[in-house]
């Protein structure tokens, strides 16, 4: 008798990693992303370098060090001791988005920063969460008596007023500078680990769609209709994808999907164009 075992894919192994947001590991889930252009990528290997450096910090923290203390340490850590910044001359680099690749060339985008902060912050016992301050992500630390917002791009701690400056500037540029404004603590709000991941993977299709890498982003689009099913959306961008690399019947598919849904969407004359093209060219 001849068993065969099917190898789990790295959209498999994704898919365990995000079916459940009680159990959803951040980090895990985010240096998985990597595995699309680096197959043989040891995920596991990753997580034990970032245990290292968490291990580095531990050792020059008293274990009864009060917060502040803790994050002081461990932004002269990051920032400072192991150089952690902004890609600024790349930022536009898809390895910016893969945590193996920031963690060797310290380098990278605000979310991939933040996500390693994140880990390192939270294994000191600081409740530290992701913002998605709009155009730019953003981490912060709420205290017993404050709450500390930081920018992972620079390593710069952000008064109120800084915060206002940059939701007014982000407002101002796109059109929004007469709308009735949102408090500042709408912007402030945490992210949960499902929305970061989508945000990293929002901001390496954006990367393959300019760069017009359609398989990238049909691999991209796969990830984020496992982490977030019901965003339709992502089926049109798929489907139109999958037609510009001739995948015409799973093309079809996707955008059929994104009808039965889009219900009254501006776009839904022209999908449908799309789809009675894709008909006709399989008949």
């Amino acid at each position: 008798m001849n068993l065969s075992f099917k190898l789990p894919t790295p959209l498999d192994y994704f898919g365990t990693l995000v079916q459940s947001d009680a159990h959803f590991h951040l980090l895990e889930a985010a240096v998985s992303l990597g595995q699309d252009d680096y197959p043989q990528l040891d995920v596991q290997q990753v997580l034990a370098e970032v245990d290292v450096l968490l291990d580095r910090l531990h050792r020059r923290l008293p274990a009864d060090a009060p917060p502040m203390h803790r994050l002081r340490m461990l932004n002269h850590f990051f920032f400072h001791d192991l150089h952690f910044s902004g890609n600024l001359n790349h930022y536009h680099d898809p390895q910016n988005s893969y945590l193996h690749r920031v963690l060797e060339r310290r380098r990278g985008i605000p979310v991939s920063l933040a996500v390693l902060w994140l880990e390192l912050a939270q294994g000191l016992g600081l409740p530290a969460h992701g913002v998605g301050f709009p155009g730019h992500f953003l981490v912060k630390v709420n205290l017993p008596h404050a709450q500390v917002v930081i920018d992972p791009f620079t390593g710069q701690s952000l008064s109120r007023e800084e915060l206002q400056a940059r939701a007014d500037a982000w407002r101002s540029s796109h059109g929004l500078a007469g709308a009735p404004d949102l408090h500042l603590g709408h912007y402030l709000q945490a992210m949960s680990a499902r929305e970061i991941v989508a945000r990293m993977l929002r901001n390496l299709k954006e990367i393959h769609r300019t760069q017009e890498d359609w398989l990238r982003l049909v691999a991209v689009e796969d990830r984020l209709l496992v982490l977030l099913p019901q965003a339709w959306d992502e089926y049109r961008d798929r489907g139109l994808a999958r037609a510009e690399l001739g995948q015409l019947a799973p093309a079809l598919r996707d955008l059929e999907t994104y009808l039965e849904h889009a219900g009254e969407s501006d776009d839904a004359v022209a999908i449908t164009v799309r789809v009675t093209e894709l008909r006709r060219a399989l008949d």
